[in-house]
């Protein structure tokens, strides 16, 4: 785990406050900064390696001058303090900028705000270092060489789907295909890719975007989010006219997906034929390598047991078994059934694997299994 001396951090105040925890989070890795007001003072804590901790406790006028600061340079309305806020702001680190999304978020106590740090150096991962097991990379490479069709990437916020998704799409860049994004927010820059931002105060939202998208002659299209019977009924009819159209879900399982979309009213006559895969993930933390040889002889709670994540995923592939289920709209459950038949294994199945090779252990995996 991060060490950081809470002390030296409560005798900053505003902006130099505000500078050390951005140079600090980035030195150790952090996803994530949370400023929660209190009844008695202000909590900060962040995100390392999926789970969230405690730094310290700051008085209220500290707390004054830093969000003040924050709202300052994300370009929130200083005066506004009961409604939601959005924006960001990029700051320096070692030769490179990191941008910041911060969300304001009005709370009993005063305005809560979540900082979203996302560096560069981290964004783009090559598929090989994301922790895939060979099996379900080789797929994904090969899916990723189709020339039409819908892939969907499933799981809650912080899952690692929009890392996995640059992934994919950087290994295709430059191949001669015309790949464009719709994304909210933009997360990193993607070389030799059309990058779109979602604006939806001023109506362009996905579905229209990627309307718009449409006559522009892509071969790939990556829709960041569906959220609407609209949006998933454009990506499906896409994907049915010549284009490879990547998207996101939120759904516990890869099988879920499937009833989910036709829960939006997606008609599973075209959904059917459209879809090519379901991959579901999670990220789970892995073990000190300089550890996993006498393993036993470590507690979790010991400083740097965990020194990184990989993705635990389950890939559904769409047989045509699985399409006639879809046309038949059967449960999830039926879903699952006729994929274990042809080889499809489960996070949690895949997981035993990962603690078999002392890549995790048993509790990381039940953490982010257990549903």
């Amino acid at each position: 785990m991060a060490t950081i001396d809470p002390k030296k951090l409560e005798r900053l105040q505003g902006e130099e406050l505000l500078s050390t925890l951005e140079q600090e989070a980035i030195r150790c890795g952090i996803s994530d900064i949370h400023l929660n007001p209190q009844k008695n003072g202000v909590k900060i804590e962040w995100r390392e390696l999926g789970l969230l901790s405690t730094l310290l406790t700051i008085t209220p006028d500290t707390f004054d001058s830093v969000q003040r600061r924050i709202k300052f340079k994300a370009k929130l309305k200083l005066n506004l303090t009961t409604v939601a806020q959005d924006g960001q702001y990029t700051f320096p680190t070692n030769g490179r900028m990191v941008n910041v999304r911060v969300a304001s978020l009005p709370s009993r106590f005063g305005e809560a705000f979540t900082l979203r740090l996302l560096d560069p150096q981290r964004g783009i991962v090559p598929l090989e270092k994301l922790g895939f097991p060979g099996e379900i990379r080789s797929q994904l490479q090969a899916i990723s060489d189709l020339p039409n069709g819908l892939v969907l990437v499933t799981g809650p916020t912080g899952s690692g789907k929009t890392t996995t998704l640059y992934a994919l799409l950087s290994t295709l860049a430059g191949k001669d295909r015309n790949i464009i994004t719709l994304e909210d927010p933009i997360e990193y820059e993607l070389k030799d890719i059309i990058q779109s931002q979602i604006d939806i105060e001023h109506g362009y939202t996905f579905a229209s975007g990627l309307r718009a998208i449409l006559r522009h002659d892509p071969d790939i299209i990556l829709v960041g989010e569906i959220r609407d019977q609209e949006t998933a009924q454009t990506a499906i009819d896409a994907s049915l006219t010549g284009h490879l159209v990547f998207a996101t879900l939120h759904t516990n399982s890869a099988a879920e997906a499937i009833p989910r979309l036709l829960s939006m009213g997606v008609s599973p006559y075209t959904f059917a034929p459209a879809l090519r895969a379901v991959l579901a993930q999670r990220l789970i933390r892995t073990t000190n390598p300089e550890f996993r040889d006498a393993l036993q002889n470590h507690t979790e709670t010991e400083p740097h047991f965990f020194t990184g994540q990989v993705a635990l995923s389950e890939l559904l592939l769409a047989s045509e078994n699985i399409k006639n289920l879809i046309l038949s709209q059967a449960p999830t459950a039926e879903i699952l059934q006729a994929a274990r038949k042809e080889g499809y294994r489960t996070m949690a199945e895949w997981g035993q694997t990962y603690i078999a090779e002392k890549i995790t252990t048993k509790s990381e995996v039940d953490r982010v299994t257990a549903m």
